[in-house]
């Protein structure tokens, strides 16, 4: 297993048979309150995750207290790290949550190292950090106290409203470091998004949490990716979307549109096909170039985007997002490396060829 360099030889009694073979796994635990879920306890021995020096992300660390997300996303591009710990990306992506239990422990210790420069640590890139499981484990209260305190800087990006939780603890954080925080939310359709992300909170509970967090002070940007094409690519969509975050009090809105990894592709494409059987062949066209959309229909998209976000008020995408996304996601989730044009089509004419 590859996971077994992340954490430490010792060993405790599990609570019943362990399912994998995962040095310095402290115990298996399954409970009713989270049926169909299997949590594997480990104890790492390091919580700072370089990100490889040759990402384009402008940021150089990230925290991911789990492995493996409740929230069931079909797209997840994370999807394909589970085959890491040779699980698979679908149904073991989404049921054997991997958990860190001594993270914020961790994460004290080597932000207090004289070598730490206090670098700006992104969590929420990877997989949720506020999923179900984080009611159970509480582990990011001690990981932002502990970044805090060392005086380094940090963001969230969440679908979870536990995150409401710890508003108390971000508004005192934000006094001390600079903090950055985002809500993914790019549907609004609430039997649509129950079937893409089934184990998310609603998106009326997630706008909920955007007012929230303006309430207490905090800026909140959006990112409303993936865009969905021919689910939630229309001007109906984008326009219901844009304005739902802007009364809200959204501080910027990213957008762009959903890219297919391997992993999370076939995942994706097989609920296409249980669900929206007539478009796998316009998805299997549009993707036929690889993870990304065609240059065309980004394009296109991405006028689409420009024009609803400013009807409503948004002068700007999120700062915060654009630095986050491997791309531009204000640009129709163009990849980096890639240039983007100013054609722009007409709003009520479809882009061909996909």
């Amino acid at each position: 297993m590859r996971w077994a360099g992340q954490s430490t030889t010792t060993t405790a009694p599990a609570s019943q048979e362990p399912l994998l073979p995962l040095s310095g796994l402290v115990r298996t635990v399954r409970t009713p309150e989270f049926a169909g879920i299997t949590f594997h306890e480990v104890l790492a021995k390091s919580a700072l995750n370089r990100v490889p020096g040759n990402s384009s992300m402008p940021f150089h660390w990230t925290i991911n207290p789990y492995r493996g997300c409740s929230h069931a996303c079909v797209y997840c591009f994370a999807r394909k790290t589970h085959s890491y710990l040779n699980l698979d990306t679908g149904l073991d992506f989404d049921s054997q949550l991997v958990v860190k239990t001594n993270v914020g422990e961790v994460v004290r210790r080597e932000v207090s190292r004289r070598s730490w420069q206090r670098e700006h640590v992104a969590m929420g890139t990877n997989t949720d950090p506020y999923q179900r499981a984080e009611g159970r484990y509480r582990l990011m209260p001690d990981i932002i106290t502990a970044l805090a305190d060392s005086g380094t800087p940090f963001s969230i990006l969440t679908k979870g409203t536990l995150l409401a939780r710890d508003i108390p603890l971000l508004q005192k954080a934000s006094s001390m470091v600079q903090i950055g925080m985002g809500i993914s939310l790019a549907i609004i359709d609430p039997a649509l998004a129950h079937a893409v992300e089934p184990g998310t909170p609603s998106p009326k509970a997630r706008l909920e949490l955007i007012s929230r967090l303006r309430d207490a002070g905090l800026p909140c940007g959006v990112l409303a990716m993936p865009i969905l094409p021919w689910l939630t690519d229309g001007d109906e969509s984008l326009d219901q979307l844009f304005g739902a975050l802007a009364a809200a009090g959204a501080t910027g809105v990213s957008a762009g549109a959903l890219h297919l990894r391997p992993g999370a592709r076939e995942w994706y494409l097989e609920w296409l096909a249980a669900n929206h059987p007539e478009l796998v062949g316009r998805y299997q066209r549009l993707y036929s170039g690889g993870s990304y959309a065609s240059k065309e229909y980004r394009t296109w998209l991405s006028g689409r985007i420009r024009k609803h976000r400013a009807n409503h008020g948004f002068t700007s995408g999120a700062q915060f997002f654009r630095e986050l996304q491997p791309g531009s996601p204000d640009e129709g989730g163009v990849p980096a490396g890639t240039s983007s044009t100013n054609h722009v089509l007409a709003p009520d004419k479809e882009p061909t060829l996909f």
